[in-house]
């Protein structure tokens, strides 16, 4: 929100020599953030003064244009030139050259005279040009930074002016005013106003507040007015859309004449742009009084006023000629000849106010929060009054509101007010709060005295009646945001200061920290940078198909997954069951761009619905939901397991002189999730795997000691990468790291290092091709009994000297034991007794 200074200071203290920061000094002491400073001195800098145009001759050049050879009287005759430097004239008349023609002999205009600094840096000086020495400029409006009109220069009487020459032109229109910007939070929206934000800042200074609405005499009663009928047949969780409608007539107006330079002045500050004077008034009120209201050409109305719910396939052009195609949940104001505005939001082209409107129906109304947010986001139209509607506005402003209209048309556009009008609807119950006498004391951490507590809620507009227990408070109508009783302890915290708040640190109790799985992700997520590997986010939405092909390994089998109901693309509106979509594209993006050698990783939660998605109702608001409740809303919570995933392309490191690098494959990605499972000091069970997403052959599937899968490493399917546009022979690898966690013992006990020597022998051995090594080294190791150390395949031999349909596994045994030293005896009989187990089971040979 914008607040001119100028405007400010009509109802509120604000000392003369008070700046914006000053201003927003203040403010901060009640809760509100500084934005920024608009000052338009800061970018315009005189002398720039009123001009009028003595002589005027039109020279054609032989580019063939025509400029005009100005001669401008910018001090009054008879009077001398006080200004000096260097090209002012001190005879008070100016030589000027100007290329626009818009104006006459004896028009009054701008002139920033030699000196003169405009927007964007722009100097003026005395310079030759065309054949003159051109001492000064006749300014337009964008010149002068105060609109965007630049097809000529600015001539005085065309916005009802006519003041003496010589007169400060930056005074006259209002250009050393200045304004002080703030950020307004979703809860306060009656500080979108100056009504609001001048109570604010006398909050904040202990000042004098003069409420705008006690200025205006408005009618106690209307009656005999424009005809509106209220029909919501589908309020929104039971609330009327509309529940105060008040119009009233202006006749005979002049809509063609010149907004007052005060208010453009005021209404350019507060960011809103000039257009029309009915059209400036409604803002100016609008941003006074913090109520919106619209104009209507009246003899362009058919039939009553009737606010309704559309009907679907309802069709409107709003006022930024845009066709809009309605749902049967917005809110409309229609005559009989259709919607000719949606509530709230903005109005219809059909009865839009022109210059050549004579006669305008004022409206002021209050509708609903909800139905003006949801039409608001719907159309993706926000506006001025949707952005206040849908904070809330307050019920009883709406009659002064529209009688500050009315009266502002009969004061500048020349009009006369009728003096029947409507007023339907009925207002709200008032807002009563029981306050205990102890409760904000007790929020706050101050001992509130019964005067600091009176006094901040009478600031506040409230009614206060004191009680045996407290204080029944009655809020009041500007305020719909204060409905508890912690509400107004934050209020009186807020105006007694919050500067008086005493700081505390608090103690943290003994035995808290991160928990168990916090800490196991800290751990392996620093392993894997501590490896090198660099950690990326992505995005958790993705296609269909990649859920698809990703979150399940069986190539066509069935992968329930979450569809967003309003997700930021189509193609990807479904939550993802597998982190490696996201960061292939996250390794595309960056190969595109030159990124070779890449070694990414994420962790982050992935999305398995159950059979309970959601719940068949959305539970009251106000009301702390029952404990089945709670447990129901659980329940239709998807279960999210954190994954991690890894991708490498390119080399594992840089080329130099002396090092050749090697390319990443399959078992660097293996590795990398023995890493994360010897971190969690977790065995992993790594046999041939087959996934769909990977590579026939070249994958490997990863589970606990249990069976149970915990996810894949290898290289990526060459189809998969040629459709990404990724290099070839790219690897990668997903884990459920959720179920390590849970696998993991909850204290890890270091292994006991024995002093006495280790005994290796190797073995190979021949079995059927199809056997895979891991389960040939299972055996290995159960026959190999106690003193077995640790086991490893180093060899797979297929070719001359074995039989077809098989192959040799060679395999490093490691024999120790904790109180002696081993025998070759004790060594060869225990690898006698492992190769047996796995002669049996697979019928192994020994080379």
């Amino acid at each position: 929100m914008r607040i001119p200074l100028s405007w400010l200071r009509e109802f509120a203290q604000v000392p003369a020599d008070a700046t914006a920061e000053d201003v927003m000094a203040d403010l901060v002491k009640v809760g509100f953030e500084e934005e920024e400073v608009h000052r338009p001195t800061d970018e315009l800098t005189g002398p720039v003064v009123v001009g009028q145009v003595l002589s005027l001759v039109k020279e054609p050049q032989t580019n063939g244009k025509t400029i005009n050879w100005c001669q401008v009287r910018v001090v009054p005759e008879g009077q001398e030139q006080t200004l000096t430097g260097k090209g002012i004239d001190p005879s008070g008349v100016q030589g000027i050259i100007c290329g626009a023609h818009n104006f006459v002999e004896g028009d009054k205009v701008v002139v920033t005279l030699p000196g003169a600094v405009l927007p964007g840096n722009f100097q003026i000086s005395a310079r030759k040009t065309y054949g003159h020495l051109s001492a000064g400029m006749i300014a337009s409006v964008r010149e002068l930074g105060i609109g965007d009109d630049h097809d000529g220069i600015l001539v005085l009487s065309s916005i009802g002016l006519d003041p003496e020459i010589g007169t400060d032109a930056m005074e006259l229109l209002g250009l050393y005013d200045q304004a002080a910007e703030i950020n307004v939070t979703p809860d306060r929206g009656y500080a979108f106003s100056i009504r609001g934000v001048a109570r604010e800042y006398a909050h904040a200074t202990g000042t004098t507040f003069v409420d705008p609405a006690s200025k205006v005499s408005a009618p106690a009663t209307l009656q005999g007015g424009y005809g509106v009928k209220l029909n919501d047949d589908a309020p929104i969780y039971g609330k009327p859309g509309c529940d105060r409608f008040v119009v009233r007539t202006v006749r005979g107006v002049d809509a063609s004449r010149p907004t007052p330079p005060w208010m453009s002045a005021r209404l350019r500050l507060a960011g809103v742009r000039s257009i029309s004077l009915p059209v400036d008034i409604s803002n100016y009120v609008m941003l006074e009084l913090g109520q919106p209201n619209h104009c209507y050409d009246l003899d362009k109305l058919a039939g009553d006023i009737v606010v309704r719910r559309a009907v679907a396939g309802e069709k409107i052009t709003t006022l930024d000629d845009k066709v809009r195609t309605l749902d049967v949940e917005d809110l409309l104001i229609t005559d009989d000849s259709g919607a000719i505005g949606i509530a709230g939001v903005m109005g219809g082209a059909h009865t839009e106010v022109s210059d050549s409107t004579t006669n305008i129906l004022v409206e002021a109304a209050h509708f609903d929060e909800v139905s003006i947010a949801r039409s608001r986001r719907r159309h993706k139209l926000p506006s001025e009054a949707s952005k206040r509607f849908e904070r809330g506005v307050d019920w009883h402003i709406a009659n002064i509101a529209a009688q500050r209209v009315v009266d502002l048309l009969v004061e500048l556009a020349g009009g006369t007010a009728d003096e029947a009008g409507t007023d339907v609807g009925s207002a709200p119950d008032a807002v009563t709060i029981d306050l205990p006498a102890e409760f904000a004391a007790a929020r706050i951490g101050i001992d509130f005295t019964d005067e600091q507590i009176t006094t901040s809620l009478v600031d506040l507009g409230a009614a206060v009646e004191k009680t045996a227990n407290g204080y029944l408070v009655t809020a009041p109508s500007w305020r719909n945001d204060l409905e508890t009783k912690e509400d107004l302890s934050e209020e009186i915290a807020r105006l007694v200061g919050y500067d008086n708040i005493p700081s505390t640190l608090p103690v943290a109790p003994p035995g808290r920290g991160l928990s168990r799985s916090q800490q196991q992700k800290r751990r392996v997520v620093q392993a894997l940078a501590d490896a090198g590997l660099t950690e990326v986010l992505s995005y958790p939405f993705v296609s269909k198909a990649a859920n698809d092909t990703f979150g399940v390994a069986a190539e066509g089998a069935a992968r329930p997954a979450l569809k967003l109901a309003n997700p930021i693309s189509e193609e990807q509106g479904f939550l993802r069951t597998s982190i490696l979509p996201g960061l292939i594209e996250v390794a595309r993006r960056n190969h595109s761009r030159g990124f070779r050698d890449l070694a990414l990783y994420e962790a982050g939660s992935v999305f398995l619905p159950g059979e309970t998605i959601g719940t068949d109702s959305i539970p009251p608001l106000g009301v702390k939901p029952s404990d089945e409740v709670l447990d129901a809303l659980y329940d239709g919570v998807p279960h999210q397991p954190l994954h991690i995933a890894a991708v490498f392309t390119g080399h594992d490191s840089p080329a130099a002189a002396t090092h050749t690098p090697g390319a990443w494959d399959w078992a660097d990605a293996l590795d990398v999730a023995r890493l994360i499972a010897g971190v969690l000091s977790v065995e992993l069970v790594v046999s041939q795997g087959s996934h769909q997403a990977f590579h026939p052959g070249r994958a490997a599937q990863l589970a606990l000691r249990n069976g149970d899968v915990v996810g894949y490493a290898g290289e990526l399917h060459p189809k998969l990468l040629a459709a990404h546009d990724m290099p070839a022979r790219s690897v990668a690898l997903e884990i459920n790291v959720e179920a390590l966690f849970e696998a993991a013992a909850d204290v890890i006990v270091a292994k006991h290092i024995s002093g006495f020597p280790v005994a290796t022998q190797d073995v190979a051995l021949v079995v059927p091709q199809d056997v895979p090594a891991d389960q040939v080294l299972s055996a290995l190791r159960e026959g190999a009994g106690e003193l077995l150390e640790d086991v490893a395949l180093f060899d797979v031999y297929v070719g001359p000297g074995i039989e077809e349909g098989r192959k040799s596994l060679a395999f490093g045994l490691r024999f120790r034991a904790d109180d002696r030293t081993l025998t070759a005896d004790e060594a060869s009989e225990a690898r006698a007794a492992a190769v047996a187990v796995a002669a049996e089971r697979f019928g192994a040979v020994q080379r």
